[in-house]
């Protein structure tokens, strides 16, 4: 019998359960960071996903399993970033909001800098959508203005856990290769939010590219090929001219069943991710900060003061990023 629930009975986002952010007083809050300090911050978007399954798919991924490792971890979840980046063959498609590139950039470094500042130095950033390649700028952005020591780390879940994305024909569950709103993420989203989703309403399209098969990946790079699902413009048509269902593959094929052992899979690996580093380095605890930081260490001792502490000075006085 499996440890998690799947799919959960209920998700979190505006009950007291003692797993957001938002939803916390500031001396929760406090007393949460004093126990563990690990904030995952959920990064979706909102876009469009064909008739059968909700705008905020990408975000609800994300959030459902954050949900659920921060019941048995005792971390805390952020309220999601729900408007996310979006590569160019995305652009102009009714239901999706894209964010500009610089500005995306920028609000996940407030996000960073804001979550720092209130005491957590070790962050996941768990990413539900095609914008793992941007991610890590604004995470090394946030580096480069504040150098503080801190813990961040990027986890896009199809790539967490790579051999759960297999197809029959490889020994998997899946009939299809995952692309997008296709067979494959639809089964995840009926295994974890399934009261958004209308499966009576699902529709297929046939994907097609304009180079022959075997040069161009498809999501998540999990194909290994030498071309990048992002790594290029022109290699297949826009989905807005080719695929106005907002389907990019075989919806009708999805199943909660096929996504079960990934979905348990990515939750054993966020547990293990977030005890390894609690473990590593308890509350209040980071890698020394003169191997992460350029700074002077009086300025980087009173950073890490508690907020309020004698001497503490804020984040926002070590950088300029407005």
């Amino acid at each position: 019998m499996s440890k998690w629930e799947i799919p959960p009975k209920e998700g979190h986002m505006e009950k007291p359960s003692g797993v957001y952010y938002q939803t916390m007083t500031m001396k929760e809050i406090e007393d949460r960071v004093k126990k563990c300090d690990l904030i995952i911050i959920p990064v979706g978007s909102t876009e469009n996903h064909g008739p059968n399954a909700p705008t905020g798919e990408d975000t609800f991924l994300v959030t459902r399993m954050a949900e659920q490792v921060a019941l048995r971890t005792g971390c805390t979840v952020a309220e999601p970033i729900w408007y996310g980046f979006h590569p160019y063959h995305h652009i102009g498609m009714p239901g999706t909001v894209p964010v500009k590139d610089d500005a995306f950039i920028d609000l996940l470094v407030s996000a960073i800098a804001g979550f720092w500042n209130a005491g957590f130095r070790k962050q996941i950033l768990l990413n539900g959508h095609g914008q793992e390649f941007v991610i890590p700028v604004a995470i090394h952005k946030f580096a480069k203005i504040f150098q503080v020591p801190a813990m961040i780390f990027n986890v896009n879940w199809y790539h967490a856990i790579q051999d759960k994305f297999k197809t029959k024909q490889e020994g998997g569950p899946y009939e299809t290769n995952f692309i997008h709103a296709d067979e494959v993420e639809t089964s995840w989203s009926l295994a974890l939010f399934p009261e958004f989703c209308h499966q009576e309403w699902a529709v297929d399209t046939t994907p097609r590219g304009y180079m022959p098969e075997g040069h161009i990946d498809k999501a998540g790079n999990l194909l290994h090929r030498a071309i990048a699902w992002y790594g290029h413009v022109g290699g297949g048509p826009i989905e807005v001219a080719a695929y106005p269902e907002g389907v990019v593959g075989k919806a009708t094929k999805a199943s909660a069943e096929k996504a079960k052992e990934g979905v348990e899979a990515l939750l054993n690996y966020l547990e293990k991710l977030v005890n390894d580093i609690m473990k590593t380095y308890p509350a209040g605890k980071l890698p020394p900060a003169n191997e992460l930081s350029q700074r002077p260490k009086e300025e980087l001792d009173a950073a890490l003061k508690k907020p309020f502490e004698p001497g503490w000075r804020s984040i926002y006085s070590l950088g300029n990023m407005w």
